[in-house]
Order: structure tokens, then C-alpha cells, then sequence
């Protein structure tokens, strides 16, 4: 009887102690969870999982259920949450080098986005540091194009129209535009529209797709004007907290999760163009005479940029242009 009690206490004991052992964390994601990021994120936790054994398990909170867009990076820096995804480019006022791949037409393009992204990676790392987080991975959208509702003749046709930004990169490039910028969170986009409160906006096809942008434009122009990203950071305390062989099924999983979803935004790319006509969208090209309007901004973009980047974002620029 001893001995059986024995047993059942040690068994207890054990089964506390593995139900202690295992980690549990919250991770707010500001896109639904039918948008490629977030399905992505979901394959990453699984991943975390399965490789740390059962011993790390992440809660994924979509659609700024848990957190809202502009909170989740002082939530994750503050350790409110321990790890999270955003839009790098949603904190460009807080930091220059978080918007740096929102500068149009300097990286246009899959290949250049991701030529740009091996420039900025290690500033973006020194300067998540600085906030006591990790960079895991950072995935591109599909390129940015233009959206409005009655067919473009020129870019100064974008003059007084009241215009959907996103961030303040996108913000400065409507009001060069002649625009009024508005910023409005993904989910609140179609009822902005149906209300009138915004008339144009840029964003990916992806986007558009998710939105149903069809329900209240009816023109897409396909500028591919610059690859945003969005990271998976973790609060770096809490990374060092968790066991090496944890840690290391973040590092993994997270450059696992890197490739499939750079791999994921081209295909998203390619299936939400299709999907746009296929609702009646025109799609339409922009001409050299637009084309050579958006480059005139974009340029003088950069010149603001680089003012308030300084020398770490003239290097990064070289970097890229050069190679070194």
C-alpha cells in the first residue's frame, strides 16, 4: 500500500511538474486569419510546437482581437505579450528604418524587395534590439497598387480625393499626390468607403482581395511601387528565459517561416489579380507619363527619408544599390 501510494504521489508529482514546464504564450496578428500572414503564422506556432516537444505553445490572437495594429509593438517591447506580428512600416514615425521598404519605387518588385530586405536586415535587427526584441522572420506583402473608383487619365485625377494610408510613408505619398490621407485599419476599409469617408487607396492586391474591394472600386492600378513587411518579433527577455533547445525552435521555425511566406506572398500575388478581374476590377498598367509622375515622388520620398535616417539609412541605400 506504501509503495503504490508512492507511485500515485510520484506520478502527480511528475504530471505537475510537466504541466509547469510547459509555456504558453499570447501572440496578437493585426490581419484575419484567412490573409496569407496570418496563415503563415499558424503553420510557424505549430512548428514551435512540434519542435520544442509540447514544451512551447503560442495562442494566435487574429484581426487585432487581443491587441489592436498601433498598440502591438509597445505591448510586445513592454513584455505585455511576449511575442507578436505587425507592419513594420505602421511604426515608421516611432523609427526611420521600420519604414524603409515603404519608400515607392526604390524597390519594385519580388527580387528587388527581397535584394532590399537583405540590405536592411541587420539595421532593422540592431534597431529591435534597442527595444529588447528579436527578429524571428519578416515576410512581404504583394507589390502596392492603387485603387479607385473611376478610371485614372493622369495621377493629378488623385488631387482632393480622400485617400486610404496605412502608415506615415503612405500617408506622405498621398499628400505629394495632391490627396487628402486618411488612415483606416484593413477591417474598417469597406465601410469607410460605403460611407464616402475615403474615396482611393493603396494597398496589395491581397488586400483588395480581402476586403472584397470590388463591392466599391472598380480600377486597380498595378504599380508594384514597394513590398511592405510585416515581422515576428519576440520579446527578447522572454526568449532568453525559455530553455536553448525552446529558443532554437523559434530560430528554426521562424527562418522555415520566412521562406514559405516570401514563397506565399508571389502566389497571393498572382491568385488576388485573377481574383480582382474575376469580379469585374479592370486592372490597368500604369503609362509612362504616370509612371514618370509616381518616380518624381518617390524620389523626392527618398530625400525625406534619407534626412531623417542619417547615415544608417544612407548605407542601407548603398548596400542595396551596390551590394556593398
Amino acid at each position: 500500500m506504501l509503495r503504490t501510494k508512492t507511485l500515485i504521489g510520484a506520478l502527480a508529482f511528475a504530471l505537475g511538474w510537466s504541466a509547469q514546464a510547459q509555456t504558453k504564450w499570447d501572440m496578437p496578428t493585426p490581419y484575419a486569419d484567412g490573409e496569407f500572414h496570418t496563415r503563415n503564422v499558424h503553420a510557424f506556432v505549430e512548428e514551435v510546437q512540434k519542435a520544442s516537444g509540447g514544451k512551447l505553445v503560442i495562442q494566435v490572437h487574429s484581426n487585432g482581437s487581443l491587441i489592436k495594429h498601433p498598440d502591438i509593438l509597445r505591448a510586445v517591447s513592454t513584455g505585455q505579450v511576449n511575442i507578436a506580428e505587425f507592419l513594420l512600416s505602421q511604426f515608421g514615425n516611432e523609427d526611420a528604418i521600420f519604414e524603409a521598404d515603404n519608400i515607392p519605387f526604390v524597390a519594385a518588385g519580388f527580387d528587388q524587395a527581397w535584394r532590399f530586405y537583405q540590405a536592411q536586415k541587420p539595421v532593422l535587427e540592431k534597431h529591435l534590439a534597442q527595444r529588447g526584441l528579436t527578429l524571428l522572420y519578416s515576410v512581404a506583402w504583394p507589390g502596392q497598387g492603387i485603387y479607385t473608383k473611376e478610371p485614372l487619365k493622369t495621377v493629378a485625377d488623385l488631387k482632393g480625393t480622400k485617400f486610404r494610408t496605412y502608415s506615415p510613408m503612405t500617408a506622405r505619398l498621398a499628400e505629394l499626390l495632391g490627396a487628402s490621407p486618411t488612415v483606416v485599419q484593413v477591417p474598417d476599409v469597406p465601410q469607410m468607403f460605403a460611407t464616402g469617408a475615403i474615396q482611393a487607396m493603396i494597398t496589395s492586391s491581397a488586400t483588395g482581395t480581402s476586403t472584397k474591394a470590388w463591392e466599391f472600386v472598380k480600377n486597380y492600378y498595378n504599380t508594384s511601387a514597394f513590398h511592405p513587411k510585416n515581422a515576428v518579433v519576440v520579446n527578447t527577455r522572454s526568449l532568453l528565459r525559455l530553455p536553448k533547445n525552446e529558443q532554437q525552435a523559434l530560430r528554426t521555425s521562424g527562418a522555415g517561416a520566412e521562406k514559405r511566406g516570401w514563397d506565399m506572398a508571389k502566389e497571393r500575388e498572382k491568385e488576388a489579380n485573377e481574383t480582382l478581374a474575376k469580379n469585374g476590377m479592370t486592372l490597368h498598367e500604369p503609362d509612362g507619363a504616370m509612371k514618370s509622375a509616381y518616380a518624381k515622388v518617390g524620389d523626392q520620398i527618398l530625400a525625406e527619408w534619407l534626412k531623417k535616417a542619417g547615415p544608417e539609412g544612407e548605407q542601407l541605400i548603398k548596400v542595396y544599390r551596390t551590394g556593398k
